[in-house]
This record gives C-alpha cells, structure tokens and sequence, in this order.
C-alpha cells in the first residue's frame, strides 16, 4: 500500500516502477508519461470481503497481509459510504445463528457509479436446501438492488438484479456483479475515450479480452466498421451480447471464445486495429505471435501489471513493433497497482 506517501509522491513512485520494469525488459521509455489522476477515497466501483466467525463473533473485512486471517472493518475509503452501509448491515444479519456464521466465505459487491444500484452476493459452504433461511436473514439490507447466494456451488439468485447499469460514453452496459469491469468509477470512462482516440481509421477492430465491452461498444458505435469482442468468461461474454443487442449495433460480433482460438479463426484484413486489455498475468505468447503476424495499423495494449507489459513488450518489439504512446491511468490510488496504456505500432 501507498498510504503513507502523498499523493504526487504515489504516482513518481509508480512512474519509477513502470520505468524500471519496461528498462528490464528491454524496451526502455524516456519521453515524459502523462499520468491520469484519480480521487484517493470512494473510488471503488466493485470489491470483495471475507468473513471469519471467532466465539460467535462475525468478522467481515479484509485478510491480513500474508496471512488468512480477517480483520474487521467498519468502513473502507475506497468504497462509497453507501457500500460500507450495505456491508455493515449484511454483517449485522448474518451474525446470529452460529451454524451459519461458521458457512460464510465472503462477500462480493458492485454498484453503479451514481450509486442508484448495488449488487451483493454472499459466498457460502452451505447446501442449497439452506438458501431458503438465509434468504429470510437478508430481507431487506440496506442499500441493495439485487442479492444473491452461492451455496450448493451455484448461484441462487435471492431478490433483485445481478446487474447495474454504468453508462459509458453514452452508451448504457449492462454489467453481471461477477463480470469483470474496471474498478475506479472515475476513470473507466476517461481509459475508454483514450483507447478510442489512440485507435484512428476504420478498418476492423478486435477488441481482445473485452469484457462486457467497455471498449468495443463505443468503438462499434463510433466508427461504424466491423467489430469483434472476444471474451472468454461466460457471464461477461453474455453482458457483452446483451449491450449489443440492446444498442442495435450490427457491426459489433460478440465471440465467447479463448483469444487464441478466436484469432485462429479470423481472417485477417487490411488496416486492422487491435485492443488488448488481459489479465495481471499478460498475454499469451501464441497471442502476441497471432496479432504481431496480422500486421494491425496500431495495437493499444491497456496493462494492470508493469512487468508482464515490459514481457510482452519485449516480444512484440522483436516482431517489429515499438510504443509511440506510454501513459499512466491512476485507477488504484493509495495502492502500488496502476493502468498502463501503451499504443505500438509497425516499426
């Protein structure tokens, strides 16, 4: 955590550890990186607790670092007071029966960012015969619009919507509280109009790892050509799908397929842009060989993680493309992760 450093102090700091883990890897950045600032508190669109039950007392709160055991909080500033109401409310009614307390794993959570919808669902080791009691226990938490349980291994849906509604460059994206979707309710927008304005023409546009579509739905509905969103996890996918249909945007091809295989099977055509946005782990190597070997006009890789950027950078600078953009997005204030987007280009 970057707590105890002051704000300017937090992102030198972050810039330093880009620098050095892009200088490793062999693709060393000396121009000047603009850096997108973020509010330190509230900042929080999505976030997961745990519980831990000691003497009939429930913790809900976070684990301590390197270890499991849970530390109790009242509140935490990254979230909005609302979320800290909703979490404080869920604790107090699943504090009673000991039986119960002793099933519950944790908590995730996600809300709009105007704060009118927030999602929760309880994680659990309990039996699917059990949701019907803990279904009475949470009637009614403050805050919530839609409430779910995981026991028996599924997903048992209590009352409400799983989904809110974010608006993104005036387009409305249905998003599953288990869809991932940017963190920091500042920023997501800001990070999608720059991925769209480093993504000139109007060639075809795949839109890898993309999520519910943060990016491929205003891209789709700005240039008019063809789109394709790949995406992997099945709740995302059908979030993605759903934003499309709902927009009527029939450029748009929403692909529930891993990257690979998705690539694979897409003819490559000319004047080709491509958006990346993995996980912390990086991209494949067979990815960066597919998308090196399709020649796109620009490649705009979005990066949670500064050495696995440095990795795949090094590799993609060994199939003949360089950066002409690196740029910071602060969207973890107050911790060590930060936002990299970085636009490469044929060399």
């Amino acid at each position: 955590m970057f707590q105890d450093l002051g704000y300017e102090a937090q992102q030198a700091a972050k810039e330093a550890v880009l620098r050095e883990s892009l200088g490793r890897a062999g693709v060393k950045w000396e121009e000047p990186i603009p850096v997108r600032a973020s509010p330190e508190q509230g900042w929080r669109l999505r976030a997961a607790f745990h519980f831990s039950s000691t003497r009939n007392q429930l913790k809900l709160g976070l684990r301590q670092e390197g270890s499991r055991r849970v530390v109790d909080i009242e509140g935490c500033l990254q979230l909005s007071e609302g979320s800290n109401r909703s979490l404080r409310d869920l604790r107090e009614r699943l504090g009673g029966p000991s039986h119960i307390q002793r099933r519950l794993d944790g908590v995730d959570l996600l809300e709009s960012p105007g704060e009118s919808e927030r999602v929760a669902v309880v994680s659990t080791t309990l039996g699917s015969r059990d949701v019907a009691a803990l279904a009475s226990l949470l009637d009614g938490v403050e805050g919530l619009s839609g409430l779910g349980v995981v026991a028996g291994r599924r997903l048992h849906w209590i009352g409400g919507s799983p989904h809110v509604e974010i608006p993104v460059l005036g387009l409305g994206l249905q998003v599953h509280v288990h869809s991932f979707f940017q963190a920091n309710r500042f920023l997501f927008e800001p990070l999608a109009q720059r991925v769209l304005d480093l993504l000139p023409g109007a060639g075809l546009a795949l839109d890898l790892y993309a999520g519910v579509g943060l990016f491929a739905l205003p891209l789709a509905a700005r240039d008019g050509g063809e789109v394709v969103a790949i995406e992997r996890a099945p709740t995302a996918a059908r979030d993605a799908l759903a934003n499309t249909r709902r927009h009527g945007l029939e450029n748009l091809r929403v692909v529930q397929l891993d990257v690979a295989s998705a690539l694979a099977a897409i003819p490559r055509a000319p004047g080709e842009r491509v958006v990346l946005d993995p996980p912390r782990t990086g991209l494949e190597r067979e990815v960066v060989a597919q998308v090196a070997a399709r020649r796109p006009e620009a490649i705009v890789y979005v990066s949670c993680d500064p050495p696995t950027l440095g990795r795949d950078l090094a590799l993609f600078a060994a199939r003949g493309f360089r950066p002409d953009t690196v740029e910071m997005f602060d969207l973890f204030p107050d911790t060590f992760h930060l936002e990299t987007v970085v636009r490469l280009v044929p060399k």
